[in-house]
């Protein structure tokens, strides 16, 4: 009964549809649902739309927060650490006439000079190794991010002759000091007394606590420029100029032309030498990351040939009616590509539709598992961000989707032009 059923489907379908050549199709369509007699294939189906579906949601989701985790390293630590110096052999003192050629760069948004040293700060036995940043509060604000991050106090706090310092949040909690308190600088120079040979120190007076959420809060303090050149006996001098440009990977290029371009006492150096394998690390992460979880994409589509290639197997009879009836070998192959792709067109879809909703949310979703369960996944005392960033990119969204279309269409071939190579005489005999 449900052969004389496929046989009467078949023969309508050929002569009702013939001339429109949408019979392929149509049939293929069929395929797809299920019958009392292939509940395993349509399981088998049903797994691997499964598959594609979740393969394609967690490599738009991955990839997001991978880029997410890449754009909060670009505004945070490259906004604090400059894109790029211009630095002296020597000693830069025309300083102001270095800072408006490399202004009047079209690439360069802004400049400012900067004094630097290693040091100590010291407060009740408290020791930390820190990093002193001598600036100019009006300049500094054009070219970091750090007065966008003060907790307390200004960078117009700092003031020339004052000796006021400004500290990071970790830096404040392990010295146990706050805004108006004294700490101790020690630098690594030596200075003869009639006492003896004892190291420089200075009192400051901490200004203001900034929190970027990285390494910078335990390790960064700034002071004012005129300061620094006091401590460090500069006089007039600096120690270079910072450079922040309109994009930051234009930097090695820029920066090595603005240094030829003034004279042989001057060199450049950029954040791809400071920093860059700290980015290169993560763009390799995300490559890594994004080929094993295609994988999963992988395995869906060859599902599909496993199972394309059961139902030739069981279709038989039905390809060669339609064979003796007028079909062709490439109609015959486009009724199960139509069946495979309509698998992997469904699962892509509806994958790329759940991991842009996820990865649009993913924080929101993260911040209701950790109030659900009383524990926090990124410890902001650990890592430099409190919640899981995300950032989706069109680009990746359709180079995902169109990876994952173009394996459900590859995996369709084979079993296809198994089914067009079935001879009617074999396929009957036994029918």
């Amino acid at each position: 009964m449900e052969a004389d059923k496929t046989v009467l489907f078949l023969t309508k379908v050929c002569f009702n549809a013939r001339m429109l050549k949408l019979y392929p199709a149509r049939i293929g369509l069929r395929y797809t649902s299920a019958k009392r007699r292939n509940h395993f294939i349509s399981f088998i189906s049903l797994i691997s739309m499964v598959g594609m579906v979740i393969g394609v949601m967690l490599l738009i989701t991955v990839l997001s927060v991978m880029n997410g985790f890449d754009r909060e390293l670009q505004t945070r630590i490259l906004g604090m650490v400059p894109h790029a110096v211009i630095k002296p052999y020597t000693a830069m003192r025309n300083w102001e006439e270095i800072d408006a050629q490399v202004t009047g760069h079209p690439l360069v948004v802004s400049a400012a000079p900067f004094i630097q040293a290693q040091g100590m700060v010291t407060n009740a036995g408290s020791v930390h190794g820190v990093q002193l940043n001598g600036i100019l509060p009006e300049e500094e604000a054009q070219v970091s991010i750090i007065a966008n991050h003060m907790q307390t106090g200004t960078l117009d706090d700092l003031k020339s002759g004052e000796f006021g310092i400004i500290i990071g949040e970790i830096l404040a909690r392990q010295l146990r000091v706050g805004p108006g308190d004294k700490v101790t600088v020690v630098l690594p120079e030596a200075s003869l007394t009639p006492a003896g040979v004892f190291p420089r120190l200075k009192r400051f007076t901490v200004k203001g606590v900034f929190s970027v959420g990285a390494d910078l809060d335990a390790s960064l303090t700034l002071i004012h420029m005129d300061d620094a050149a006091k401590v460090i006996r500069l006089k007039d001098a600096v120690h270079g100029v910072r450079l922040k440009m309109q994009d930051l990977f234009d930097a090695p290029f820029v920066s090595r032309q603005i240094a030829s371009g003034l004279d042989e006492a001057y060199y450049s150096v950029d954040w791809t030498r400071t920093h860059g394998n700290l980015f290169e690390a993560i763009r390799m992460e995300k490559t890594m990351i994004g080929l094993l979880l295609m994988v999963i994409v992988a395995v869906a589509a060859f599902n599909i040939i496993s199972t394309l290639v059961m139902v030739v197997t069981d279709k038989k009879a039905d390809i060669a009616i339609l064979r003796t009836m007028g079909a062709s070998p490439g109609a015959i192959m486009t009724i199960f590509i139509v069946q495979g792709a309509y698998i992997g067109v469904i699962g892509t879809v509806l994958g790329t539709l759940f991991g842009v909703l996820l990865a649009l949310n993913v924080s929101e979703i993260i911040q209701f598992i950790e109030t659900v369960l009383q524990m926090q996944f990124l410890n902001p005392d650990v890592y430099f961000i409190s919640d899981l960033p995300s950032e989706l990119r069109p680009k990746d969204v359709a180079i995902i989707s169109g990876t994952s279309l173009l394996l459900s269409l590859l995996a369709t071939l084979y079993p296809a032009w198994r089914a067009s190579r079935v001879k009617p005489a074999e396929a009957l005999r036994y029918e």
